[in-house]
């Protein structure tokens, strides 16, 4: 255990009671962010619970990002998460953009010294995070809905939660909220707090995940007179694709019939090339919109993730910028838990 101020964790769960005491870092969401926030201060010595409004199959199963910037990769790996992704991810040194009717290959390992890219799917990282997690006896506590955080200004902030059909409570040191743009982290700030900047653009994606054979090797972006599209992948059996729509644009409008047509009107080219159609397994339509907020910061609150920022899909950010933020956090709190100071935790 660090030295400096200490507190310890009780836990006690049920099928009809549940108490959990005391813990050093509050953590709500079980996405990337908070497990691997919660994994990193595990091995500094730091306690943590995992608080998780969904189950343990939704988090898992949902369809999110899934490129891992180099950065990213090699944290995971450092920090032992990466053995499957080694195994299953796929890595691109490149990726193509559509002009002129052909593909045109930009050499990502060449203009970077060999930073090239993992595609690994948010999906099979949560899963190895959880895992990680339970093997060392710290399994998120999942369907635990938080309703409030109390005492933010103080020494000890408490998230209050349901769970089972119970009020709860947690009482910590620190709250790390990595709960997502609509989690009630942010929402329980002080009016005035924190600035908001917003800017919503007028375009929107609709984005699919196929049990189809990938079109390419890697990456292909294509600006085209129809609109923007992006093939991407999963594994080599999983497509993802997607396709510049209108904001709110209605589902019911896009069988699977007219995406793979828009899709092969926007992506194939002169070369022969052709779309592996398949059985679309999800679809949604995603605004595009940017939000950052800041300080990321209040008392004892953190921000982590999309939380505190969101950025369009296009750009592949969330997940990498969720991992780069838990990072920092990661390396801070330690100070504080050794040295008994708030200095290195602020701001």
């Amino acid at each position: 255990m660090p030295r400096g101020p200490k507190s310890s964790a009780s836990v006690f769960i049920s099928n009809e009671d549940l108490f959990i005491v005391r813990t050093q870092v509050g953590i709500i969401g079980a996405g990337p962010a908070g497990l691997l926030l919660s994994h990193l201060l595990h091995a500094h010595g730091i306690e943590s619970v995992v608080l998780e409004r969904r189950s343990q199959a939704y988090v898992e199963a949902r369809v999110r990002a899934g490129m891992l910037e180099w950065g990213t990769a090699e944290l995971l790996k450092r920090v032992g998460l990466g053995e499957r992704m080694v195994r299953q991810g796929m890595i691109h040194g490149g990726f193509g953009l559509v002009l002129n009717g052909r593909i045109n290959r930009l050499d990502l390992d060449d203009l970077t010294g060999g930073k090239s890219v993992t595609i690994y799917g948010q999906g099979e990282l949560v899963k190895d995070m959880i895992q990680a997690r339970m093997a060392v006896g710290a399994p998120p506590l999942f369907e635990a809905t938080p309703t409030g955080i109390d005492n933010l200004d103080g020494d000890l902030p408490t998230i209050r939660f349901l769970h089972c059909g119970n009020a709860c409570e947690l009482t910590c040191d620190f709250v790390a909220g990595c709960d997502g743009y609509h989690g009630i982290s942010r929402r329980s700030l002080p009016s005035g707090s924190v600035r908001e900047f917003v800017q919503d653009y007028p375009l929107a994606w609709l984005g699919i995940l196929a049990k189809a054979p990938v079109f390419a090797k890697e990456l292909v972006y294509s600006p085209h007179e129809r609109g923007f599209s992006l093939f991407s992948m999963r594994s080599p059996e999983l497509s993802r694709a997607y396709l510049q729509c209108v904001p709110g644009e209605d589902l019911a409008n896009w069988p699977d019939e007219r995406i793979w047509s828009e899709l092969r009107a926007r992506l194939e080219c002169d070369d022969g090339k052709t779309l592996c159609e398949g059985p679309i397994v999800s679809k949604n339509v995603t605004a595009m919109r940017s939000f950052v907020v800041e300080p990321m910061q209040y008392g004892r609150l953190f921000l982590a993730g999309d939380a505190a920022h969101v950025v369009p899909p296009s750009a592949a950010k969330g997940l990498n910028a969720a991992v780069a933020d838990v990072a920092l956090l990661a390396g801070a709190l330690p100070k504080f838990y050794r040295q008994g100071k708030r200095e290195a935790c602020d701001h």
